[in-house]
């Protein structure tokens, strides 16, 4: 609040009687503007006046809340025009709420500058004819407001490629992360410079509620994909690796990551391809008899030092190839494999838990199983119950429960037997409830901000919690029920799972001296798979939709998991790379929108809350649940799948490669208005779209195939692909539907260039140019080249003015200037035409004189 008047101290208002709770919707340094009407019957005609106050001030009694008055605007009148004059009122008001209006109003040196501000305002309304609407109705207000930069834009001249579309290319240029700086590790050296002033403030940050909530529910979605994650491992490995040594190397790995990493809202999890490749790396060494953890741990160290190498390289910035069309991609595939997977585990559900297809509910009395001996005894059959201490004579059969009946080899009779044992009807049906239930209430609570229902901080608290509280609603409404539903299950000793192995591996162990050096070879195809993983996914997180003001580190994060790539493998635990859906998930969940909105308006997205504390207690969490057990072991598996589903669809909102999909069964007329189709035809939006569907199905079909450790391969083949369409595309059109691919050689004044671009933006965004006149003839115009021309149709110019145009012409330009002379018969008016261009030969001034 400017002025003196404008503060607290200086007033007379009784805060006490203010309503406090619309203050805080109004944002700090807010200012009133007062539109007066009225009849008086002094006067003839009516009078106008509006007014800017400098400095605003405080007065008393005229709004509902103590907010200094900047603007005044009186209209007085004869009486008989009330009407009038209150509808004159209420334009006003409305021209004032106009963000471009009142920055004229504020700017504005008199009358024509207003006017002119109502004029480019009426350009913009929307009449509605009357008749059409009910006048005495609200309109709602739109769920997105659409953006005024267009109505900020200078008018171009004609034959001049519109700033919009100069705007849109530089918006893709890449930020001073990833430019190459050609100096050892001088990418990784200005990470660091450009994060450690923010490193306190990492954690400041952080003090918030919705942390507390992003934290809950980032621990139970992680806790479960990296258990599984190590279960399927122990089973590839035969135990060398399993579940704990999958949970101690997650909280290792991401608690190193958060506390050192360049972007800490980036979450490390396990992914398919590193499981695919243990396994034919299991069975490579099963077959060559090689020990699998020593070869491991070579390949491991290998992947770190490559991993480190292109850390020294400023590899990291080739990252400004991944263009949108690479990374929406990935991250569709992703979400479609979080969403797929989720499905899958319910489907198998259904394995574990057979119900009766084929019933007779009149039957239902004779429904009965129970175990007996095998049709066909075998000498391995009889020796296994002799080990296990019975005979078979002491065996009696039809009292074995389920486990000892499949432990003693036994056969399931009686109409309610399936293949593998009983029906157990309730808890797959249950499981389907639990699943369903989780993912449709983690949704409704995740949209309860915006309902109609408690306060703010209520509905605010419920929306940031949703996840957790439908986990704990859940696993309490399936304890109330007691259907014993599968749960999650975490290891409760902290010890290697194999008795063969220890802490600590040795990189060679028994295994042959070669095995050292060949085991570079494969390492290459690793350090491809991490860098690809890690980078798409940093590129997604820092993407400039979601308004990151701290920046990224690229070099930093590789660097940070390249260390810890080489730690696991000595300690032989599982490697860890950023987790796409998991990232985008933490992200959604430290959305900070605006609070001082409007009653009725929807809030507007500031930005994201960056920290490290989040990423680190979800780690420390995940390392200490071998101590929860107690309480983890309630939480029912089938929800823990819902919550994948929720994450999964939440994940694919924002992708335009979606929204591009689903105007293929949409009528023009009904399509919403994309910018990219203002300036794309459809059919070409369509076979942008239907490219990169195919690149979509054909990594799926990869990564669903053996041939999964390609992946990152293939990954890395979009951008080439991406290459391609710029021989069927436009520049203009790709700078729409896509990122503009980098050119491959940059000129060293690009950065002089870009500033020099922006100050002149910056100046006529103000509404003046103003350059420098000293009195000595010469004006400073800044541009970089000035082509001065003399008509074709003029003649017989002189000597003298010929010298006097060419003067002009040089004062006005210090680096260029170019004075064509024409001469013919006769005598006509010299006409000098001034054309003033950029590097890219855009127009800005076309201006015409004569002499």
């Amino acid at each position: 609040m400017n002025g003196a008047g404008g503060s607290r101290e200086n007033s007379t208002v009784d805060f006490s009687k203010v309503d406090m709770n619309f203050m805080k919707k109004i944002p700090p340094g807010a200012e009133a503007s007062n539109v007066l009407v009225g009849e008086v019957d002094f006067l003839e005609r009516p009078i106008i006046a509006f007014i800017r106050l400098s400095p605003a001030v405080l007065l008393t009694g005229l709004t509902e809340v103590p907010v200094p008055t900047r603007f005044l605007f009186l209209l007085l009148g004869p009486f008989g025009k009330g009407g009038q004059y209150h509808e004159i009122g209420r334009s006003i008001a409305t021209l004032m709420t106009d963000e471009i209006f009142h920055d004229v109003a504020y700017k504005a040196k008199d009358r024509n500058d207003l006017l002119s501000g109502i004029d480019e305002f009426l350009d913009q309304v929307t009449v509605l004819p009357p008749g059409e609407w009910d006048p005495t109705i609200r309109i709602e207000p739109p769920k997105s407001v659409p953006s005024q930069e267009k109505r900020k834009m200078p008018s171009m001249p004609n034959g001049s490629a519109p700033l919009s579309e100069i705007i849109n290319e530089e918006e893709h240029h890449t930020g001073p992360e990833l430019k190459r700086t050609g100096r050892i590790f001088g990418g990784l050296v200005l990470d660091v410079r450009r994060k450690a002033p923010f490193y306190w403030r990492d954690v400041k940050d952080a003090i918030s509620l919705q942390c507390l909530a992003s934290i809950l529910f980032l621990y139970c979605a992680c806790m479960s994909p990296v258990i599984t994650f190590g279960g399927l491992l122990g089973e590839a490995t035969k135990n060398n690796i399993s579940a704990i040594e999958s949970l101690f190397g997650a909280s290792l790995t991401g608690v190193a990551f958060s506390l050192f990493s360049g972007q800490p809202l980036t979450i490390l999890g396990s992914t398919g391809p590193v499981l695919v490749f243990e396994k034919i790396l299991f069975k490579f060494c099963s077959d060559y008899n090689l020990s699998y953890l020593p070869l491991r741990t070579s390949i491991g160290l290998w992947t770190a030092f490559l991993c480190l190498v292109l850390v020294a390289t400023d590899a990291s910035s080739l990252v400004c190839y991944i263009t949108r069309f690479t990374e929406e991609a990935f991250a569709a595939l992703i979400c479609i494999i979080f969403i797929y997977e989720a499905l899958e585990k319910l489907f198998q559900l259904g394995e574990m838990y057979p119900i009766n297809m084929h019933d007779n509910l009149d039957n239902l009395t004779f429904y009965t199983c129970q175990c007996s001996p095998p049709a066909n005894t075998t000498e391995e059959m009889v020796q296994a119950w002799n080990q296990s201490g019975f005979t078979p004579e002491t065996i009696n059969w039809s009292e074995l429960n389920v486990k000892d009946c499949k432990v003693l080899q036994g056969e399931f009779v009686g109409p309610a037997c399936g293949y593998n044992g009983p029906y157990i009807p309730d808890v797959l049906f249950w499981s389907v409830i639990l699943f369903f239930t989780t993912f449709f209430l983690s949704s409704f609570l995740k949209q309860f901000k915006t309902k109609r229902y408690f306060p703010t901080k209520v509905r605010s608290s419920i929306s940031d919690f949703a996840v957790f509280i439908t986990i704990m609603i859940m696993a309490l409404v399936d304890y109330l029920v007691g259907i014993p539903s599968p749960k999650l299950h975490v290891p409760d000793r902290f010890e290697p799972t194999s008795k063969n192995r220890g802490w600590l591996i040795s990189p060679l162990g028994d295994n042959p001296t070669w095995t050292l050096i060949a085991a570079a070879i494969p390492a290459l195809l690793c350090t491809i798979l991490i860098f690809m993983d890690q980078q798409i996914t940093a590129v997604i997180i820092n993407r400039k939709e979601h308004k990151l003001k701290k920046g990224g580190g690229y070099h930093l994060d590789l660097l940070v998991v390249a260390v810890m790539l080489g730690v696991c493998s000595v300690m032989g635990l599982p490697w860890f790379v950023a987790a796409t859906v998991l990232s985008i998930s933490h992200v959604n969940s430290l959305k900070v929108e605006s609070e001082c909105s409007a009653p009725g308006e929807q809030p507007k997205f500031l930005g994201i809350r960056e920290q490290r504390v989040t990423g680190l207690m979800i780690f420390v969490l995940m390392g200490l649940s071998v101590f929860m057990t107690s309480i983890l072991k309630f939480i029912p598996m089938p929800v823990l799948y819902g919550v994948f589903l929720y994450m999964g669809v939440s994940s694919l909102k924002g992708i335009q490669f979606f929204d591009r999909i689903k105007l293929f069964g949409m009528p023009a007329k009904h399509q919403p208005d994309l910018i990219y189709l203002r300036y794309v035809p459809l059919w070409k939006v369509h076979i942008f779209t239907i490219v990169q569907l195919t690149c979509l199905v054909l990594l799926w079909v990869i990564k669903a195939t053996a041939a999964a450790v390609v992946f990152p391969m293939m990954v890395l083949a979009l951008v080439f692909v991406r290459k391609l369409l710029d021989f069927c595309f436009t520049k203009r059109e790709l700078s729409w539907l896509d990122d503009l691919m980098p050119e491959s050689k940059k000129k060293k004044e690009d950065d002089k260039k870009k500033k020099a671009k922006e100050e002149a933006q910056r100046m006529m965004e103000a509404g003046r140019i103003e350059i420098p006149f000293e009195g000595s003839g010469h004006l400073g115009i800044p541009v970089k080249a000035l082509k001065v021309s003399i008509d074709p149709s003029v003649v017989n110019i002189s000597d003298e003015m010929a010298k006097t145009a060419v003067w002009k012409a040089v004062a006005m330009s210090s680096d260029s200037a170019k004075v064509l002379k024409h001469s013919a018969s006769e005598e006509k008016t010299a006409c000098i035409k001034i054309n003033v261009e950029d590097e890219q030969g855009d127009k800005c001034v076309d201006a015409e004189t004569s002499i």
